[in-house]
């Protein structure tokens, strides 16, 4: 049985070659189609002017950003909504008095174009003012990152991610301060 071939196996044999050429042709333009369609693994999100990959957010909704400045910290939340900003249960006027810190932190959502898509909720401690503003800066655009991974070059761009290290020099002995020294007395 095995020394006689089998009816399909003659058909097979028998074909022309312009039947072979063609179907090569056909297979080859189905495997580039097959190449060219990109496989999405993430749903994405339509916003007002950019497309971005949506990750699930934690618990609540909330995407969390932690930020860091001298001795404040500040946790972050961030949820799509209508541009609601809370610091410590008070709206950011309320708790900033000075423009050049609600300023600070209202900076990293201007730059990614979200100041009135997203409710941002805080809580901060430690620090001055100063220190809870730069602490927020960095929650917030560690928020935004994990929200969409396209912000990211904006951002960074903007060096909102990018840690302050900052931190006041310790005193020295034999002097005032950390370099200051004593007054000096001639006499």
């Amino acid at each position: 049985m095995a020394d006689s071939p089998k009816p399909e196996d003659t058909k097979s044999q028998e074909a022309s070659p312009a039947t072979e050429s063609r179907a090569t042709e056909s297979r080859s333009t189905e495997e580039s189609v097959a190449v060219a369609m990109p496989v999405m693994d993430k749903p994405t999100v339509s916003s007002l002017s950019h497309e971005w990959s949506a990750p699930k957010p934690k618990a609540g909704g909330y995407h969390w950003g932690t930020g860091r400045r001298k001795s404040a910290v500040a946790r972050v939340r961030i949820r799509h909504g209508s541009g609601k900003f809370v610091i410590n249960g008070r709206e950011i006027k309320q708790y900033f008095h000075l423009e050049r810190d609600r300023e600070t932190i209202i900076a990293p959502l201007d730059a990614t174009d979200t100041r009135k898509r997203v409710d941002v909720f805080v809580n901060a401690t430690g620090g001055g003012t100063t220190g809870q503003a730069g602490a927020i800066v960095l929650g917030i655009a560690r928020a935004l990152t994990l929200a969409s991974k396209e912000y990211e070059a904006l951002l960074r761009d903007g060096k909102y991610l990018t840690r302050d290290g900052r931190r006041v020099e310790r005193k020295k002995y034999g002097r005032r301060g950390a370099r200051r020294s004593f007054q000096f007395s001639k006499r």
